[in-house]
């Protein structure tokens, strides 16, 4: 295995921990690192392999806090965006990031809120009851947009640091070689 791949496998898995984790520390509803992972995973790694990221750590975590109805809609978001992710790759800045970590936190809202609309007894099966949907989700989209900027600001930014130090020489790696 090149210093390349061992380097973005243990990206992969330290990313996976990262969710797994986060998920089962105490925090707001909605403010979890997932859809950071996501995003991140489809900038930085190869597709193959950013794909697998944060499904895994769903997998691991739900499989402890619980599956639920709605799981198609929750994971396939954060399939989403992982290619929301490819796009930032295209130019990865400070502006593609926010861009991508926002369009990503709406998607969740979006689909998510309209599969609990569709598929759950809470609201009526009516273009009111889909406005009141989103209405009552409004906490919770806050919460996600704000843990979406942060975990995407986080890891974006001290990936950057690594690659900077990479370069100056205050560390060796191999993380300067991109997928």
């Amino acid at each position: 295995m090149t210093r390349y791949r061992l380097s973005e496998l243990l990206l992969a898995i330290a990313l996976i921990l990262l969710g797994v984790v986060f998920r089962f520390l105490p925090h707001p509803a909605n403010v979890a690192p997932i859809a950071a992972v996501a995003l991140f995973s489809g900038a930085m790694l190869r597709a193959r392999i950013a794909w697998i990221v944060p499904l895994a750590a769903m997998a691991a975590s739900d499989a402890v806090i619980g599956f639920h109805s709605l799981i198609l809609f929750t994971w396939g978001c954060f399939v989403l965006t992982i290619f929301i992710g490819r796009w930032v790759r295209r130019k990865t800045n400070i502006l593609t990031v926010i861009g991508g970590s926002l369009v990503g936190s709406v998607l969740f809202y979006l689909v998510t809120n309209a599969a609990v609309w569709a598929f759950t007894p809470l609201y009526d099966k009516t273009l009111s009851g889909l406005m009141l949907s989103y209405t009552m989700a409004l906490p919770f989209f806050r919460n996600t947009i704000l843990g979406d900027l942060f975990y995407s600001g986080a890891l974006f930014g001290l990936y950057a640091f690594a690659i900077l130090a990479v370069r100056t020489g205050k560390i060796k790696s191999s993380l300067t070689h991109q997928a």
